[in-house]
């Protein structure tokens, strides 16, 4: 039974480089604001979600996974799940890029995470289906290239969710996920991501598929 969510927010407001080439999109601050509204949302049903970082500072990824290891000591690993909310990037070079689309991390190997990550990446096609149904159109405009989807998947292993050896996934002892939510150097992406439908949209998604997770557990 989850006794606790943890939601943490993408870098910080010293972190260089995480935004769009205009400047219009940082990423600690729109991962701020999503973490926000979904935490807003998940105590409004009841339910005890907690902000891990509540500084807009860079707090460091060790000190992240400790903040929520203290949380697994005291409720148990199997009690606490962790998302942690950023935005894609395609590049470094603070030019506009032609990639596109929303994704969930595991860290490698078969875990709990990727239950977890399967019912967020289910949840995400049905909240941003006004995303979906804009992008063929967009992608022939020549927003994306022609390699891109809405909705990414790496079905290898048997799931949606791509895996990496992220900190934040390999140093927490709880079910752990890493949403990227579209990219901060697309610029039709960086559009939906500000518009109060995208912003939405991507809050939603987080909050119905940990909801659907929870209730699967507590079943």
């Amino acid at each position: 039974m989850i006794k606790v969510e943890v939601y943490d927010a993408g870098h910080g407001i010293d972190t260089l480089g995480k935004c769009s080439p205009d400047g219009s999109l940082r990423e600690y601050k729109k991962a701020r604001e999503l973490v926000k509204d979904i935490v807003a949302l998940r105590r409004a049903q009841g339910v005890d979600a907690r902000i891990l970082v509540p500084e807009e500072t860079d707090i460091s990824l060790a000190e992240r996974c400790r903040r929520v290891n203290a949380i697994c000591d005291k409720y148990g690993k199997d009690n606490v799940i962790l998302i942690s909310v950023h935005c894609n990037a395609a590049g470094a070079d603070g030019k506009w890029k032609s990639a596109g689309g929303w994704c969930v991390y595991t860290s490698p190997g078969q875990t709990k995470a990727d239950t977890l990550a399967t019912d967020i990446w289910n949840a995400a096609n049905v909240s941003l289906k006004p995303y979906i149904d804009r992008f063929p159109l967009l992608k022939a405009q020549g927003a994306y290239d022609k390699r891109q989807v809405p909705i990414r998947a790496d079905w290898s292993d048997g799931d949606p969710d791509y895996e990496a050896r992220f900190y934040i996934l390999m140093h927490t002892k709880c079910a752990a996920v890493l949403t990227e939510s579209l990219f901060q150097d697309n610029k039709a992406d960086v559009d939906f991501l500000l518009s109060k439908e995208g912003h939405a949209a991507v809050v939603d998604l987080h909050v119905k598929g940990v909801e659907t997770y929870v209730k699967r557990l507590s079943k």
